[in-house]
């Protein structure tokens, strides 16, 4: 994942608004989108006046020591129930407008194997490519042994594709192999062909693509 080296931040023309319960915590039409040394994703700043820090007072972030930034606050995003840029509801956090994910339909040759037995293959993944990332393989469910794999309770939110779900393999006579692979069920509108389609991580399972073990 892309990282930066320093703290930057540019203004955002987008309206946004943060709501806890039935109170409107911030609403802000001057809001400063903040990328932090050594995170992977970006967050909005906001004039002081424009959020209700005393209604979430352990989820303000500060900048007393950024000369540039001493009158802006930002919140945690997961602290209040619904934030909404314009009137679209934001579900995961803010997206850094040069940070791109294109879905791409692709030939590629692409095998799945975890402790000797082949989970998945496919003449017809999707190739993904985000900003910072290796490109990334997701294959059609019907190509997939999903007999093989046990839904599990694990999930993880991407601003960009929406909230992941995750598997578990359960080969028989192999150990378990833990949130092995995942997928999107209902991925935001930009990611929709990701929809259902199952990735793996390349360990343990051995992705192969056109012949070549990712990761390897």
């Amino acid at each position: 994942m892309l990282t930066f080296d320093t703290r930057t931040w540019e203004p955002s023309e987008r309206r946004v608004r943060g709501r806890l319960g039935g109170d409107l915590v911030v609403d802000s039409g001057a809001a400063l989108l903040v990328r932090e040394a050594g995170k992977p994703y970006v967050k909005y700043a906001f004039p002081r006046r424009d959020v209700r820090t005393d209604l979430v007072p352990d989820a303000v972030q500060t900048y007393e020591g950024d000369p540039e930034l001493a009158d802006h606050v930002s919140v945690r995003w997961s602290a209040l129930d619904h934030w909404y840029e314009e009137d679209e509801e934001r579900l995961v956090g803010p997206q850094d407008p040069y940070h791109r994910v294109d879905a791409v339909r692709s030939a590629r040759h692409v095998r799945v194997v975890i402790d000797g037995t082949v989970v998945a293959e496919s003449d017809r993944p999707l190739a993904v490519f985000e900003t910072g990332l290796p490109a990334q393989f997701y294959l059609p469910p019907e190509d997939v042994r999903l007999d093989l794999f046990e839904p599990t309770r694990t999930r993880t939110g991407c601003p960009y594709k929406g909230f992941a779900s995750y598997r578990t393999y359960r080969g028989e006579g192999t150990p378990e192999r833990v949130d092995v692979a995942w997928s999107y069920e209902e991925p935001l509108a930009e990611a929709a062909p990701l929809a259902g389609y199952v990735a793996f991580y390349d360990s343990p399972a051995d992705v192969v693509v056109d012949g070549v073990k990712r990761g390897g």
